[in-house]
């Protein structure tokens, strides 16, 4: 007897991908008229296994295994295949997990730097011609200048501080920190004047020490390194942070 109900099918399914020889997931909308041997034809392209040597496992929306698919007579849409089920590729020729990912596999060109700026048609010429960048001689020197001048900035406020001192910390972008300077000149982890300062609270990044030398000693946390335009030295009163202030 007729139920009167008719069944529906999406002739096209949607599904995920993964494979052996590779970490990455890609989705692709395949007929489900298409058999499985064709199914593998397509899959060669995709994920780089051998269609001959390829093993097919589903697994479903929420990547519990289903069943292998390895009947290639078989039509995709035989099995309870739907959207978003993921078909994991077997891979049995051999090939390992990032063999087409490793690019230090793959063989490079290289030409000499002299050569290299001999050509009129790279980067490197066409940014001679235009004067950007490093090739822009009065704008490199201007930028010299300038770094030449702040840094004479940040030495000469550097000497105004005297390590013992209380300070208070003015960071753009961070709120104002109360400590002691600890340390004042060069470092070894970045170039220039550098103020090392303990703060009253735990808002630092360090001990005193970093890259393994150690610069003054304070509690972890405490610690902090600050360019000196930063600083401001004066009669700033330890205060009492509290628990909840923490």
């Amino acid at each position: 007897m007729d139920s009167g109900v008719t069944v529906i099918t999406n002739p096209t399914v949607n599904v995920r991908l993964t494979s052996t020889l590779s970490s990455f997931e890609v989705q692709r909308r395949f007929n489900r008229g298409i058999s499985i041997a064709e199914l593998k034809g397509k899959l060669e392209m995709i994920m780089g296994a051998p269609a001959s040597c390829m093993d097919l496992e589903l697994f479903s929306i929420s990547d519990k295994f289903l069943q292998k698919m390895n009947e290639n007579e078989a039509l995709l849409g035989s099995y309870p295949v739907d959207d978003d089920c993921r078909i994991h590729v077997v891979d049995r020729s051999g090939g390992q997990m990032g063999e087409f990912t490793d690019v230090s596999k793959v063989e490079k060109f290289e030409l000499p730097d002299d050569a290299y700026d001999k050509r009129t048609d790279t980067a490197r010429s066409f940014m001679k011609k235009q004067r950007v960048g490093r090739y822009n001689e009065e704008e490199m020197a201007k930028k010299k200048a300038e770094n030449a001048a702040r840094e004479e900035e940040q030495k000469a406020a550097a000497d105004a501080i005297a390590v013992g001192s209380r300070c208070k910390v003015q960071v753009p972008g961070q709120p104002t920190k109360l400590g002691t300077v600890m340390y004042v000149g060069t470092t070894d982890f970045k170039p220039g004047y550098w103020v090392g300062v303990k703060y009253d609270e735990p808002v630092g990044k360090h001990n005193g020490t970093v890259e393994g030398k150690q610069y003054f000693e304070c509690e972890s946390k405490y610690g902090a390194f600050v360019k000196p335009l930063s600083v401001t030295v004066g009669d700033f009163p330890e205060e009492d942070y509290g628990l909840d202030e923490m």
